[in-house]
């Protein structure tokens, strides 16, 4: 799933490709949207909210996009071929004299009036990312369920908005507990860093074509601390890294973790 930084630097190549020019050719293929005809509009400006992508368009419209796990946005120059999956998985094509973005495979897609975009990203909580970056509202998000997992409050996007599994797994690794320790149960003076150090880590991403957390990246296996790393060992200590699911149903993803750099409840304790 692409995290705030990603979706910051999508936000930036279309609005490069898109701002200020009039469309040309709109072509929005879900059912609800399909007949909307955007071409004789300007697009004003694409700017991110969270993971969110909105597009906003002369005449008080905005088109609101979210990648989720598989969706991307391609943009390619006039007469370039399209590089991004087949044509059944194009979702959406917004074009002009010189660009056309092209939206492959967006579970989320719908245009909606700019004067109601809090139906879509209302409930967010802070942006890391954004302008509206309010650090203590943030840690007054994550300590209203003091008995949720830390991993889990990490992940809510009412909370902070911006964190992915990466960040989620990176951050706990820095604050050295498990994403399964709940708030209440964190060492002293430990949640009160995670909004800055998360903004930290964003940050220090937010223009890099490869995300790195641990400020080496020398090597491609040195780039992040657990993420991806098991069974490998720890960068700083050796220990082989682990792997298990957090979440219920269909929100479990995959969550690393050094079993000795970092304390507290884990599924193989």
């Amino acid at each position: 799933m692409p995290e705030g930084d990603t979706v910051l630097q999508a936000a930036g190549r279309l609005h490069s490709a898109l701002a200020g020019r009039v469309l040309t050719r709109s072509d929005l293929r879900v059912p609800r949207f399909a007949t909307a005809d955007l071409r004789g509009r300007a697009v004003l400006e694409v700017t991110p909210r969270g993971k969110h992508l909105l597009t906003r368009i002369e005449g008080g419209l905005t088109l609101h996009s979210h990648l989720r796990m598989d969706g991307s946005w391609k943009v390619f120059a006039a007469g370039e071929r399209w590089r991004g999956g087949p044509a059944h998985q194009i979702r959406a094509i917004l074009g002009n004299a010189e660009h056309t973005a092209v939206g492959y495979r967006l579970p989320v897609l719908e245009l909606l009036r700019t004067a109601q975009e809090s139906q879509a990203v209302g409930h967010l909580g802070p942006d890391l990312l954004g302008p509206d970056w309010d650090p203590a509202e943030a840690l007054t998000r994550l300590l209203a369920t003091p008995d949720r997992p830390l991993g889990e409050a990490l992940l809510d996007q009412r909370n902070l908005a911006g964190i992915g599994n990466i960040y989620k797994s990176e951050l706990c690794f820095l604050l050295r507990v498990t994403p399964w320790q709940t708030m209440d149960q964190l060492p002293p003076g430990t949640a009160e860093r995670i909004p800055d150090l998360a903004k930290k880590l964003l940050e220090a991403n937010r223009d890099r074509p490869v995300r790195i957390t641990t400020g080496r990246g020398a090597r491609t296996d040195e780039r992040l601390f657990v993420y991806g790393r098991a069974p490998r060992p720890c960068l700083r200590c050796r220990t082989p890294v682990r792997v298990a699911n957090q979440g219920d149903g269909s929100r479990e993803r995959p969550t690393y973790w050094c079993p000795r750099c970092q304390t507290g409840p884990s599924p193989t304790a």
